[in-house]
């Protein structure tokens, strides 16, 4: 018998895993990037459901073209693969028929559901399934029931009538932070975003036609794997995971659907022969990267002749991951914006969710910014990842939340180059430059925080001829005219020291810096 070939790829995995994180994160706020994600899941299912389609066809097409050559063999397994068709395209058609309603619901006659201008309508979706008097919702909910019926009929295996019914169920929804369950309908179109229904409308035809591909595969089954399966023939490649860490092994088996088990095929890859006779290729990973390979399998007839069959596919190797980090410095800092990085091998960023305590952090694409409150007190950090589409929490850190350090005052100048300069004090500076210079400025320039302060006033202390200490005045960051017209007077060699400086940090605190001697050079 062939292998599954209505089987869920990675790809629509990742698909049904992107809509489960986007529904939770409808709960807390309708933002323009949730609603971008759901047109993005909408968009992939749309194109994963046209690929079903075209499988179920092919597999309708192969019973088709069996009981052309066997009808008195084949023409009962056709028939009710008939049925299963024909009930597919109604409930399917009718899931079609609501969306169109919705999105025409939000945007007018001309709406288009793949083309939906009032994504964030909140209303058009109850309106077209929870009205009073009209109650498509509960329409939708009891078509299903009866489809749901009527496909697990034609799958005999427990495991997959199980998934089918959990893919199709309809049960009460207890949504969080309710204490009764709600009815299906109501758990799913009340309040819900355009987009949002619309997409959770193209999964459900999505798990219609993964029933419909179990229903007919299981037909097909049951005709003997003589003619009409060979004329059908294709070769596939199931790799056990196609991310592997290095130093591990890449496996995948390579097989042809519907194969003689009593004629044994040879598999060639990248020209070499396979040892073995079960279709099982290994690879070494050594160094990282995306790797491909092609072969082609040979399976002879009882006349003599060969046919040959491509295959290609591709894995993907990846260093091992692992998070070492210094205990004692695991420090952010109060009033400033601390980048975090955030990770977990094997989930997609779109499947990862972190919260703080004391503070706030906000993601900005595949990075996390975390801006701590109170000083003194720890903020922890906790990640959830989705695994297997349950949101589980992977990790919890913990950090020092400190004040910011003082910064370091210096004298901004221009060189040769044209580039700006800090002077710091402690040698010596060019008295054109200091007569060119503005004020002065504040900073942690220390290579990691890089944190600018703003400087509200200081004092120049200038020693005249007779050795008197002359205080001057600042005009906030600016030397006021007086200091200007003292360091005219200063010949080189000569200091003056810059003190009481007092600079505003963006945490919003007041800071006494330390004196800077400037020495004419």
């Amino acid at each position: 018998m062939s292998e599954n070939v209505n089987r869920l790829s990675p790809r629509q995995k990742m698909i049904n895993l992107m809509y489960i994180v986007l529904t939770a994160m409808l709960a807390l706020n309708v933002s323009s990037d949730v609603l971008d994600g759901f047109t993005q899941v909408h968009d992939g299912l749309t194109r994963s459901n046209d690929n079903v389609s075209k499988r179920n066809a092919a597999i309708f097409a192969q019973l088709e073209a069996f009981a052309a050559q066997n009808p008195e063999k084949g023409a009962l397994w056709l028939d009710r693969a008939g049925q299963v068709r024909r009930e597919t395209a109604k409930m399917y058609q009718l899931v079609d028929s609501f969306k169109l309603a919705i999105v025409r619901q939000a945007d007018g006659p001309d709406g288009n559901p793949d083309d939906i201008i009032s994504r964030d309508d909140l209303e058009a979706a109850s309106v077209i399934m929870l009205a009073p008097g009209n109650r498509q919702g509960e329409r939708l909910r009891l078509g299903i029931d009866k489809y749901r019926g009527f496909i697990t009929g034609f799958v005999p295996d427990s495991a997959k009538r199980r998934s089918i019914e959990s893919a199709l169920s309809t049960a009460p929804i207890k949504l969080p932070g309710q204490l009764a369950a709600k009815n299906w309908e109501d758990a799913k179109f009340d309040q819900q975003p355009v987009v949002a229904a619309v997409t959770l409308l193209s999964k459900l035809q999505n798990d219609i036609l993964y029933a419909e591909g179990e229903a007919l595969t299981h037909l097909l089954q049951q005709v003997d794997a003589g003619d009409v399966r060979v004329n059908e023939l294709n070769a596939f490649v199931i790799p056990q995971s196609r991310l592997v860490m290095r130093g591990g092994e890449y496996q995948a088996r390579i097989v042809l659907a519907a194969i003689d088990t009593t004629q044994r095929p040879e598999i060639f890859v990248n020209g070499t022969r396979l040892s073995n006779d079960k279709g099982i290729y290994r690879a070494g990973t050594g160094s990282t990267g995306t790797f491909n390979y092609k072969g082609f399998i040979e399976l002879p007839h009882a006349d003599g002749t060969v046919t040959k069959y491509d295959f290609s596919s591709e894995y993907t190797v990846m260093e091992p991951m692992a998070t070492v980090s210094a205990t004692m410095m695991n420090v952010l800092y109060a009033g400033i914006d601390n980048p975090v990085s955030i990770g977990v091998p094997g989930v997609p960023m779109s499947g990862i969710s972190a919260s703080m305590t004391n503070g706030t952090l906000t993601r900005n694409g595949d990075h996390w910014v975390a801006r701590p409150a109170a000083i003194g007190k720890e903020a922890v950090i906790s990640v959830t990842a989705d695994i297997d589409g349950r949101p589980t929490q992977v990790a919890t850190t913990s950090f020092r939340v400190r004040k910011l350090p003082d910064p370091t005052a210096y004298i901004p100048f221009g060189d040769s180059k044209g580039n700006t300069d800090h002077y710091k004090g402690g040698k010596p500076f060019s008295k054109a430059l200091l007569m060119a210079a503005p004020g002065l400025d504040a900073a942690i320039d220390d290579g990691l925080l890089d944190t600018k302060f703003r400087v509200v006033s200081f004092e120049t202390i200038i020693f005249d001829s007779m050795g008197n200490a002359m205080p001057y005045v600042s005009d906030g960051n600016k030397f006021s005219a007086q200091q200007r017209q003292a360091f005219q007077r200063l010949t080189r060699g000569k200091r003056f020291f810059i003190s009481r400086i007092k600079a505003v940090g963006p945490d919003g605190t007041t800071r006494d810096l330390s004196p800077m001697e400037v020495i004419i050079g």
